[in-house]
């Protein structure tokens, strides 16, 4: 019962937590550097890029599938149905863009040192102000992804029996010391924990819970007649209406997914291309995992489960149909699925701050010593930052900034992958780009309540697309107009 204690599942949970908290700490000592390299921001913010592919897929993997998604993605198809099931096609979608991609991106940031995405762009355009855009974009869309993590774990721990905000504060200090002490390499050694939790806790899941529940025919009967009750867009198939929205959905989160600092700080931290690629082609398992995860969403139908709050579908589906010592391990493994993708996105945040923003603005002449001393000084900030965000403001606003987040990040894509392949952009078509989709974009999302899809209507005919995905459009075509509007001798000598 709600508010009652647990302990079974609690001692459970704790006892993972401590594993897992233990092995942060002596990741400092994991494949550790000598002394003199130890003190620099590639040591500590990309683990010293010397990460293979086995490391790489772990890191990667459990920062990109993280436990928001674990909640989130049963919750999303418990509420709408099929529609929900974007998160599928767009995990599959965004591969063949890291294959392609992200090996050129990574060979530029290796040959010239760059440590971020924002790094990149100014080595490529020498231009301040559009290297200080994709990195305030990148730092303002990842906290509110930090706070989500929050969020899930929150969802959890009250499903534990636990009340109040001690235990939530009292994880996230753990999570700050050992990434400050270890870095990178403490989320890297997480992750292999805690991927293994998660496949077992699903395996059984979508095992045992429909042989406790009548075979998945039922399942699929009684989601189907709960939504038919519903009425509305919900349903086990999508309506024609949503086929297009969802589409653009998929394509816009997936060129969106590897801009974020989090999931660049994997790409960067890799020790080669050969291994991206790699990853790029084997990445895609978890993608087989979300899909039976989102199932649980229907799952919750059959099990006639009642919950104040869609996110409390996955902690209410395992209280209800498994011992109290599995809950406990699965409680523990979302948790700790937190933990991966926070400590990484804050990691990615404080990089960006260092490298582009404290160097060239505050102190031009530090060392890398200092930098990694400042990197590790605004990681813990930015935790915290997070952590009051999320007691202390409503969980529909951290939502709401994580879907405009989405829309932000995806800004930056031009800035950051066009140079890679072509030379025709310079600084200011980009820039000037990137503030029209940021702010036509953003305009678009208020003026739909900060729903991440727009209808367009043009006489009789309507359409509905992603937000994001517009706003992108518009942020090309104001590039390309500026770029051909002013003579190219102009844009290269402008320093904006």
């Amino acid at each position: 019962m709600e508010g009652q204690i647990n302990w079974t599942a609690l001692w459970v949970f704790v006892f993972f937590f401590l594993l897992v908290t233990v092995m942060g700490f002596a990741a400092s000592r994991w494949q550790a550097p000598d002394k003199k390299k130890g003190a620099h921001l590639d040591e500590w913010g990309l683990g010293g890029r010397n990460f293979g592919t086995w490391i790489t897929w772990f890191l990667v993997g459990g920062d990109f599938y993280t436990a928001y998604t674990v909640i989130a993605v049963p919750a999303l198809v418990y509420a709408v149905g099929a529609y929900g099931f974007f998160a599928l096609p767009y995990t599959i979608l965004v591969y063949p863009i890291v294959f392609v991609v992200m090996p050129k991106l990574w060979h530029a940031a290796h040959r010239a040192g760059h440590v971020t995405a924002a790094d990149v762009v100014y080595g490529r355009y020498g231009s301040r102000s559009l290297e200080l855009a994709v990195a305030i974009t990148g730092v303002v869309a990842t906290m509110p992804y930090i706070a989500l993590q929050l969020v899930g774990m929150e969802v959890v721990i009250k499903a534990l029996g636990l009340t109040g905000e001690l235990p939530l504060a009292a994880a996230f200090v753990i999570l700050a010391l050992y990434t400050y002490s270890a870095g990178l390499r403490a989320p890297a050694l997480i992750a292999f924990v805690k991927d293994l939790m998660i496949y077992i806790v699903v395996l059984v899941a979508v095992v045992l819970v429909p042989m406790k529940l009548g075979g998945y025919a039922s399942v699929f009967h009684e989601a189907g007649a709960a939504f038919a009750a519903k009425g509305g867009a919900a349903g086990l198939i999508l309506k024609p209406a949503q086929m297009l929205p969802y589409a653009s959905l998929a394509l816009g989160s997936a060129l969106a997914a590897f801009m974020y600092p989090h999931t660049l700080t994997g790409i960067f931290a890799a020790k080669s291309a050969d291994t991206i690629r790699k990853n790029a082609v084997f990445l895609p398992a978890y993608t087989v995992l979300l899909g039976l995860i989102a199932l649980l969403g229907y799952m919750a139908y059959a099990a006639k489960l009642t919950v104040k709050s869609n996110n409390d579908v996955v902690p209410a589906l395992f209280n209800a149909l498994f011992p109290s010592w599995f809950a406990g391990f699965a409680f523990a493994a979302i948790a700790i699925g937190a933990l991966v993708p926070a400590a990484v996105m804050s990691i990615g945040a404080a990089n960006l701050f260092t490298r582009n923003f404290w160097k060239p603005y505050v102190n031009p002449s530090v060392s890398p010593a200092g930098e990694a001393k400042v990197a590790k000084i605004v990681s813990l900030v930015v935790k915290l930052g997070a952590l009051v965000f999320i007691l202390f403001l409503p969980t529909q606003f951290a939502l709401d900034l994580q879907l405009l987040g989405g829309l932000w990040i995806l800004q930056t894509f031009p800035a950051v992958v066009f140079g890679l392949f072509f030379n025709w952009f310079r600084a200011p078509a980009l820039l000037a780009g990137w503030l029209v989709g940021l702010v036509g974009g953003s305009w678009l999302a208020f003026s739909d309540g900060i729903k991440p899809v727009h209808a367009f209507h043009f006489g009789d005919t309507s359409f509905t697309l992603y937000t994001g995905l517009t706003a992108l459009v518009i942020n090309i075509i104001v590039a390309a107009i500026v770029q051909v509007v002013i003579p190219g001798r102009a844009l290269r000598e402008a320093r904006v």
